[in-house]
């Protein structure tokens, strides 16, 4: 456990900002609810009648004047976009830190296979992503309960359920990205998180491209979906995590055969 104990150490920084910062505009977000309340079911009537748009962020299905519509569209964005980016940044240099940092002979000269050192450095990777999604939600029901708001529990969890296993996709992703490069660059993993939030919005306002959601792990944290039918899509949800886990047996693959220099 040293390695995961190191790397956690490593991460710590980014860890308190990205949680700090996605946890305050949940808050944030929250605490605003009570003053637009009685002002969103005009807002929904305007929305719903701007076509493209409002098909892209599903908010022609969801009412702005209850908590729920409110939140799985406003604080779905955040949590949405704000943990892929995370989840991904944890991942996508890990593997190739050794390189880029030139530590690599340090770490492969003490008595640790390879497959050892992916372990525990996979391993500190959720434990960042989980510890994030835990503190997360934990301030989103705290907010929701400050402002006097009855706790939707289904739609909150199944929601923050949702994202969670969208940032344990890109984390699989990313990870088995790691191993393959020499020099690890944020760029990448932030550009795929990105890449793949912009696929969700074509398969939304687009019929024909229907398709991309199961490609995009976006696809089965669509709000208004999961708020409509009270479920999550099984179906995509196996078809992403088993992307994620092929990421991840590519990363042991790769790396336990690398030429490191």
């Amino acid at each position: 456990m040293t390695l995961v104990k190191h790397e956690l150490k490593q991460g710590r920084t980014a860890f308190l900002i990205w949680t700090a910062a996605v946890g305050g505009l949940l808050a944030v977000c929250v605490f605003l609810f009570p003053e637009m309340k009685g002002e969103m079911e005009g807002v929904s009537d305007i929305f719903s009648s701007m076509g493209s748009f409002t098909a892209a962020f599903g908010m022609d299905r969801l009412n702005f004047g209850t908590l729920t519509g409110f939140y799985a569209v406003e604080c779905g964005n955040v949590l949405g976009l704000g943990g892929a980016f995370f989840a991904s940044l944890c991942a996508v240099g890990i593997l190739s830190r050794e390189e880029k940092e030139r530590t690599a002979e340090f770490l492969l000269a003490h008595p640790v296979s390879r497959r050892r050192i992916i372990t525990e450095k996979l391993a500190a990777v959720l434990v960042q992503v989980t510890a994030m999604n835990l503190i997360i939600y934990a301030v989103s029901v705290g907010s929701i309960a400050a402002v006097g708001e009855e706790v939707p529990w289904k739609e909150i969890n199944l929601l923050h359920l949702a994202y969670y296993l969208l940032q344990l996709e890109l984390a699989g992703i990313c990870f088995g990205i790691s191993a393959f490069m020499r020099k690890g660059t944020v760029g990448i993993g932030l550009g795929l998180a990105a890449m793949m939030y912009f696929l969700n919005l074509v398969a939304n306002i687009a019929e024909s491209a229907e398709f991309l959601k199961y490609i995009t792990p976006f696809g089965f944290c669509e709000g208004a979906d999961i708020v409509a039918e009270g479920r999550l899509d099984g179906k995509m949800i196996v078809i992403g995590m088993v992307v994620g886990l092929m990421g991840v047996l590519a990363a042991y693959v790769k790396y336990d055969g690398k030429d490191i220099r």
